[in-house]
């Protein structure tokens, strides 16, 4: 692997995924693999797991860390041809070529406006990186796609399956705020590629990219979509036809313990109780976000093991 902007980096998804989860019996087994290594890694956007379970899957492999707010500290300038006479200071030109000299491999965060639609399709930022970095990229979330987080699900539902080709439900959830489409994007993405049987709900609305989506089934008859699921992955976003906007709140899409019925609850987390699921779900036996988020530093470490492996 050179570098992990979408889950098409991963070469051979099978064996990523055994080998990510071998790495959980010994976490310091390639810790010299990163001696003298550093990971550069920059948040445009807060993060709690993103960040610690990145630092963490680096320091496991032997590497050093450093980490940079940018937006905390500067507003670095994008387009090209600008005249930088405003509130910009320096371009991403020079930013990233001289960060990738600090730099053996980036970690980039940045999420989408969600009010151009073109210009977060686009990837503006994490393009950027791509075109003017000279070091390996890895996308700790993106406009519209989280690897990362896509890479632990499946880690998770391998893990925890019993079943040949289980049953994944991907459900929409309502919430107060326009959630990004990035989770729902690249979770739809990640289960294309494994051996599962997938379905996605929500209500009319709330259809992500037909790009994405592809001939995954649609149901927006959320308890038929569930019936008979042995993993149901919720998660909010907002609308992508009328981009960014929230068309509904239904409360009646929040997960129970009467809809979930046997099935295991994931969610990336951070979730709102109650609001995008029930107590009794997220406290009870059939959840497993906790060993999900866990699952977060291992897919960071598989990742950066296997780009290390290619300096």
């Amino acid at each position: 692997m050179k570098k992990y902007t979408n889950i098409k980096d991963i070469s051979n998804l099978k064996e990523t995924i055994k080998d990510a989860i071998l790495l959980k019996n010994d976490p310091y087994e390639f810790s010299e693999l990163g001696k003298n290594k550093t990971l550069v890694m920059l948040f445009f956007n807060s993060s709690l797991r993103t960040r610690l379970s990145t630092e963490k899957a680096a320091k496991n492999l032997g590497m050093d860390v450093m980490i940079l707010n940018v937006n905390d500290a500067w507003n670095l300038e994008f387009e090209d041809g600008t005249i930088m006479n405003v509130d910009t200071s320096e371009h991403i030109k020079e930013a990233a070529q001289v960060i990738s000299q600090y730099a053996d491999v980036i970690a980039v965060r940045a999420f989408p406006g969600l009010v151009d639609k073109e210009k977060d399709q686009a990837e503006f930022i994490m393009n950027s990186f791509v075109k003017y970095a000279t070091a390996p990229l890895v996308n700790m979330e993106s406009a519209t796609a989280h690897p990362l987080q896509a890479l632990t699900d499946a880690i998770t539902i391998s893990e925890l399956s019993n079943k040949a080709k289980p049953k994944v439900v991907l459900s929409w959830a309502p919430h107060p705020k326009a959630l990004p489409h990035a989770v729902a994007n690249s979770f739809v993405e990640m289960m294309q590629n494994m051996d599962v049987d997938l379905t996605v709900t929500h209500p009319e609305g709330y259809e992500l990219s037909t790009e994405i989506t592809k001939n995954t089934p649609i149901n927006h008859n959320q308890e038929a979509a569930l019936k008979d699921a042995d993993f149901v992955y919720v998660k909010n976003w907002s609308s992508y036809n009328d981009y960014g906007k929230i068309l509904s709140q239904d409360k009646d899409w929040m997960m129970t313990s009467e809809k979930l019925d046997n099935a295991k609850f994931m969610h990336c987390l951070p979730v709102r109780r109650n609001v995008v699921v029930e107590d009794a779900v997220l406290d009870g036996d059939n959840s497993v976000v906790i060993q999900q988020a866990n699952n977060r530093t291992f897919a960071a470490q598989i990742v950066l093991k296997q780009i290390l492996e290619n300096l």
